[in-house]
């Protein structure tokens, strides 16, 4: 078994596991990790707990530290720069006449690379724009091309009930979701009414899925639950 915690990176974002077995944390601590990508700033969203290790993809980095005001005041920095980087890298793509839209820009904590987020239709052939970049920003430069889930989860909004979108509000991960869900719920089957702002169908389709599900493979149809409910309930009028 293994000490693990899980921090996110976004408010919003997949839970990552590192190594605690030196420290002990709180909920919401923010802390500096190691991580694939360089040094990150994260926060802690899972406290200390024991997996056992294929649960885990191995090796397990370690958190380096709690971050203290320096670092604080690093990443509210970084959240500056990027503004700036995002405007800088739209001139870019206007000058390049490429065919994509930039939807968010990401620094490393130790600044060591930057990423651009972009939606477009097809392939873009960015390699000048790359260049560009990394002569401007002299530091590695990724872009990546993301679907419309992601560009909804990171952009944000309200969904049809008049919510802030899941995916932007508490959704660290997106499950598969598909018409058939709709139609074991007898919801309309016109796209406007099932689809989300991002034009695909609705992550909370998912959400009562199971139950549905369940309740058919038991014989029951929709409907008999809420009656029979009511036929038990001492306090509904007869």
């Amino acid at each position: 078994m293994v000490s693990v915690i899980g921090v996110r990176f976004k408010s919003a974002g997949k839970i990552y596991y590192f190594d605690s077995s030196h420290m002990e944390f709180e909920l919401g601590e923010a802390v500096i990790v190691e991580t694939v990508r360089g040094v990150e700033y994260g926060e802690v969203a899972m406290l200390k707990r024991e997996m056992s290790e294929q649960q885990l993809v191995l090796p397990l980095k370690k958190v380096i530290r709690k971050a203290n005001e320096e670092d604080l005041n690093t990443y509210r920095h970084n959240k500056e720069k990027e503004a700036e980087a995002l405007e800088l890298c739209r001139e870019k793509v206007r000058e390049h006449n490429l065919p994509m839209r930039l939807i968010e820009v990401e620094y490393t904590f130790d600044m060591g690379k930057i990423i651009f987020y972009f939606t477009a239709e097809s392939r873009v052939d960015f390699r000048d724009l790359v260049k560009d970049l990394a002569s401007i920003f002299k530091t590695r430069i990724e872009l990546r091309q993301i679907g419309v889930r992601d560009e909804a989860k990171m952009l944000g909004g309200i969904g049809t009930c008049g919510r802030i979108l899941c995916c932007n509000n508490f959704l660290g991960e997106f499950a598969p979701v598909s018409i058939r869900m709709a139609k074991e719920q007898h919801l309309s089957l016109n796209p406007a009414k099932i689809s989300g702002i991002c034009g695909r169908l609705m992550c909370c389709l998912k959400y009562e899925s199971e139950m549905y599900s369940s309740k058919r493979s038991e014989g029951v149809k929709n409907g008999e639950e809420c009656s029979r409910i009511e036929d038990t309930n001492p306090g509904v009028d007869s």
